[in-house]
């Protein structure tokens, strides 16, 4: 099915790009969720009309990420957990425990947005991937601290 792009996909063009997708992709998750229009000759004349809006739109939308990920660069997160022996952890710092950090510093993201290779195991500094938007990362400090 050829579609038209209402906004950046990561994986598959910018807004305002005619892809070729599969039928079930477009039509459960493409254009339920508003991302894409079906291509066809009435959408592809409303579209040019539109086609202005939607891309000042969306660099609007890119450069709102990128200054989020500015900001975001600047943020250090601190999270203390109990020690043993050694000074390993008990357990591991994961997603949820750094966005639930950010979340108490007024940072509101989403726990799926913690790109986290595997789960923090050790004390120390830490720099951790935040997915701010399609394309955009930004890096923040986890510092791990022994508990008091």
């Amino acid at each position: 099915m050829k579609v038209i792009l209402k906004q950046n996909v990561e994986s598959l063009g910018k807004a305002g790009d005619p892809v070729k997708v599969a039928d079930g992709y477009a039509r459960n998750f493409l254009i339920p969720k508003g991302l894409a229009a079906e291509a066809n000759s009435r959408n592809m004349k409303a579209f040019e009309h539109e086609k202005q809006r939607i891309l000042q739109q969306a660099d609007k939308i890119q450069k709102q990420a990128e200054e989020t990920a500015v900001r975001l660069g600047a943020v250090t997160c601190t999270i203390a957990r109990r020690v043993g022996e050694q000074e390993k952890l008990f357990g591991s710092v994961g997603a949820k425990d750094i966005e639930e950090a950010l979340i108490s510093q007024g940072v509101e993201i989403d726990k799926k947005s913690v790109l986290l290779d595997e789960p923090i195991k050790t004390l120390g500094e830490f720099p951790v991937r935040i997915k701010v938007s399609a394309g955009v990362t930004a890096e923040i400090k986890v510092v791990v601290v022994a508990e008091s």
